[in-house]
């Protein structure tokens, strides 16, 4: 019956008992399941972060652990840990729930025996799975220990140096150089179908004839665990010089690299507890420095670093500090430069407080801990004085640099322009250009003005030209007040013209029409919106008088009190009574729809400034260059109408 019925055909006619569904709701715990989606800081008792079902730069998703729910104050999203991951997945309730199941080991009842029965035929192929994977472990392990397994031993005890605990813990074993060794012993002895065997990936189909041949021959094999300590794959690092030196399972139903953090399983806990996580490059590395008392360490599996697998780290360490300690020499650097791009935006975002280890002599972790002398507090001390990954970046584009050579001091202005408008983080940017100025002027502090200001008139985000932030934030909130309050007044001038002399009121509506541009101000929203409605209901809209149409206003305005003081405002003629020749009343129409159109534009320079941002452009360049060239094209625009602007102005001041 299993095979005849699809999964999904079987979810169309799953009933659930409501007891499978509250065990299912009881046993789905909400942060971690949306912390595999979303990087949760905690504020308080509960956890915060972007959304992701809409663009925000300051978060406003919120997790409450206790009450098991999670909401968004921006777009109003909210639910269960079922009713996110139907969003996120785009799935159905049915599919999510079953997921769910297999994901806690619960055994689901329907409201019909037979889909019940179906339901666990379909769960109980996944524990076979887990099955054959144990036993396979099992038997690599008892192999390690045989004759035949001498050699593994002796590498793993001598020139590893790895204690027998150590051996045990990790469930290492032997794979012998017999082409079919495990394969008879799963067929023949435990009686396994080759076709189950195929889908671990333990096995292979021969290319010519029939048979299968056994994945790993001749190698030391270390199993590879899901975070609740189940074996879904295995590494196998060779003995004889056999290619490739390490060798990873397959992907398989069960297992993805991309997904998968060697080790987690015993890591999490320490992590939690030391609120950092070390990721390192090899198995061995993860091994040995477990066995030092190091167990917050985990490794990636030959693979870049992606974002899956920093979202899985991030869900134990509140601080969300990790640290890269990879070899130093050119593989291990270009894998970390790798690691950052895959995670960028995260990085750069700030959502990540990444540190890079190198250790000294080019040394690996194994290696260090072998060849040192109170190694684990030596490590532990340099992981403490790690440099943040944009620091690390910084020294990268310094080696094998002369900054007295020109080309050389041009290459390295050049790279760090690149690295920091890449920053996000008005505070951080700052930071980092300050200490960019510091390097270039090679200890002559009179250049660093000069270095400060060439990056200000580069990047997006200009800093200060004095280095007193507070006077800075103090200036750039006055700015913004002020914006705001001549936009409210050109809004008012505006509508008071339109209120006053009918001969400008189609210019006024065909230039906002025109131009997609709206009062910005709520009340004055509102107002607009009558002053439309009145007009609608007269034929000819340059015959509803000043007084008919101000009289109808005040009639129709009830919203709020905050409304009426605005209509008084707006109906309140006298300023401009005094300057009713036309060249005047052009500039005021001129200036008030500059102001509006500014306001629109730098709303949209904003929005394009967030997309293209949030966009990897490794990963969608077509994108990537449309919004940041919209955002340029924006910012061009702005700075015209500013321009033009200041040239009304002045022809103002001389009338």
């Amino acid at each position: 019956m299993f095979h005849e019925v699809t999964l999904l055909n079987l979810m169309s006619f799953l009933r659930l008992h409501p007891d499978t569904l509250e065990e299912i709701k009881e046993r789905t715990n909400i942060y971690d399941t949306i912390s595999e989606y979303v990087v949760l800081k905690r504020r308080g008792k509960n956890y915060v972060g972007l959304c992701p079902f809409h663009d925000e730069k300051t978060p406003s998703f919120t997790v409450n652990a206790d009450k098991q729910l999670y909401y968004c104050f921006g777009c109003g999203a909210g639910g269960n840990a079922i009713k996110f991951l139907m969003e996120i997945r785009k799935e159905p309730f049915n599919q999510v729930v079953l997921e769910l199941a297999k994901q806690h080991k619960i055994s689901i009842k329907d409201l019909e025996e037979e889909n019940t029965e179906i339901l666990q035929a379909r769960i109980s192929l996944q524990n076979q799975l887990y099955e054959i994977l144990a036993t396979s472990a099992n038997y690599y392990e008892h192999l390690l220990y045989e004759p035949i397994g001498k050699q593994a031993l002796d590498y793993l005890i001598n020139k590893r140096q790895l204690k027998s605990e150590t051996i045990s813990k990790f469930n290492l074993g032997y794979s012998p150089e017999g082409w079919e060794t495990l394969y008879s012993y799963l067929v023949k002895c435990k009686n396994y179908p080759v076709s189950l065997l195929e889908q671990t990936g333990i096995i292979k189909p021969r290319n010519k004839g029939r048979g299968h041949y056994d994945t790993f021959r001749g190698r030391i094999m270390i199993p590879i665990k899901d975070i609740e300590g189940r074996i879904i794959a295995f590494g196998g690092r060779s003995l004889n010089n056999q290619e490739p030196k390490y060798l990873n399972s397959p992907e398989t139903s069960l297992f993805s690299k991309s997904n998968i953090l060697f080790a987690l399983d015993q890591a999490y806990k320490n992590i939690r507890n030391l609120d950092h996580a070390i990721v390192v490059e090899g198995y061995f590395d993860v091994i040995s420095l477990h066995e030092a008392g190091i167990k917050n360490t985990v490794a990636s599996l030959g693979t870049a670093f992606s974002k899956t697998q920093l979202r899985k780290l991030l869900r134990y360490t509140d601080s969300k500090q990790i640290i890269f300690n990879f070899d130093a020499d050119n593989a291990g650097t270009k894998a970390i430069q790798r690691m950052i791009t895959e995670i960028d935006s995260l990085v750069y975002s700030g959502q990540v407080q990444l540190k890079i280890l190198n250790l000294p002599s080019g040394k690996d972790a194994d290696e260090f801990l072998k060849f040192n002398q109170n190694s684990a507090e030596k490590y532990y001390k340099l992981i403490n004085s790690a440099p943040l990954w944009l620091g690390w970046q910084i020294e990268q584009i310094l080696l094998d640099k002369d900054l007295k050579r020109a080309d050389h001091f041009e290459k390295v202005v050049k790279e760090m322009m690149i690295l920091l408008s890449k920053l996000s983080d008005y505070n951080k940017r700052e930071y980092y250009i300050r200490h960019c100025s510091e390097i270039l002027s090679q200890g002559d502090t009179r250049l660093i003005p000069i270095y400060l200001k060439n990056f200000q008139l580069q990047l997006a985000k200009p800093i200060a030209n004095n280095f007193n932030s507070k006077k800075s934030k103090q200036f750039t909130k006055a700015n913004i007040l002020l914006e705001d309050q001549l936009l409210k007044e050109a809004e008012i001038n505006l509508l008071k013209v339109y209120l006053r002399y009918s001969e400008y009121r189609r210019r006024i509506s065909k230039s906002l029409e025109f131009k997609n541009l709206f009062f910005n101000t709520k009340e004055h929203r509102i107002v607009w919106t009558k002053i439309l409605e009145i007009e609608d209901s007269h034929q000819n809209k340059n015959k509803t008088d000043k007084d008919q149409l101000s009289y109808r206003l005040q009639e129709t305005i009830w919203e709020s009190s905050l409304v009426e003081t605005c209509v008084d405002q707006i109906l309140s003629f006298s300023e401009l009574e005094q300057h009713e020749d036309n060249e005047r009343l052009d500039l005021i129409i001129k200036a008030s729809l500059i102001f509006l159109e500014k306001a629109s534009l730098k709303k949209y320079c904003y929005y394009c400034k967030i997309k293209y941002q949030m966009i990897d452009k490794n990963e969608d360049l077509v994108n990537f260059e449309y919004y940041l060239n919209e955002y340029i094209t924006s910012k061009q625009k702005i700075l015209k109408l500013q321009l033009s602007q200041s040239l009304s102005e002045l022809d103002a001041n001389d009338n």
